[in-house]
């Protein structure tokens, strides 16, 4: 078994400053559940941008609906107008595809934005949709029995946490 070492504070310094460049005044950031939103928290107060970040949930919409269910990961908050807005989506991990599929289907459920865009702290591959980080702090490979997530201590220190399947 190969351990994969990847330090979540140095990603997210780098994803801090590719969203940097990604944002413009008008945009708002999304954070998916849970990942996401905690990089998409912390990022709103980095950045100094005005308002509040919004949080998507991708569970309504997920194609595995039926066998997951209902995930305790959170619910919809989008504390702005989705209508013409410019929104940079953010996840800790990108893999198939799918839950950024399910994430802009719940979007629009909420209105009609002008631009979305997706910046992630890891890209592992395996896309099964034709789906794409404009921006990417790391790429990594997996093998498919394991699964990499986000981790938040009490002090919001990020660090990964990597499981065989």
């Amino acid at each position: 078994m190969t351990t994969l070492a990847l330090d979540a504070e140095a990603l997210y310094r780098e994803l801090l400053r590719g969203v940097q460049q990604l944002c413009n005044a008008d945009t708002r950031l999304v954070g998916i559940t849970s990942g996401g939103a905690w990089l998409a928290e912390r990022l709103q107060a980095d950045l100094k941008l005005a308002g509040k970040h919004g949080t998507i949930s991708s569970a309504m919409h997920r194609d595995d609906f039926a066998k997951r269910g209902l995930s305790s990961g959170g619910q919809t908050q989008l504390p702005f107008d989705v209508n013409g807005a410019d929104i940079l989506v953010l996840d800790d991990v990108l893999y198939t595809g799918r839950t950024i599929r399910a994430v802009i289907n719940e979007l629009f459920d909420y209105g009609r934005p002008a631009q979305v865009r997706l910046a992630v702290l890891v890209d592992r591959g395996g896309r099964q949709l034709p789906i794409q980080a404009e921006f990417a702090a790391a790429r990594v490979s997996l093998a498919a029995n394991q699964s990499l997530a986000l981790a938040r201590s009490a002090e919001g220190v990020f660090s990964f946490d990597v499981q065989e399947a």
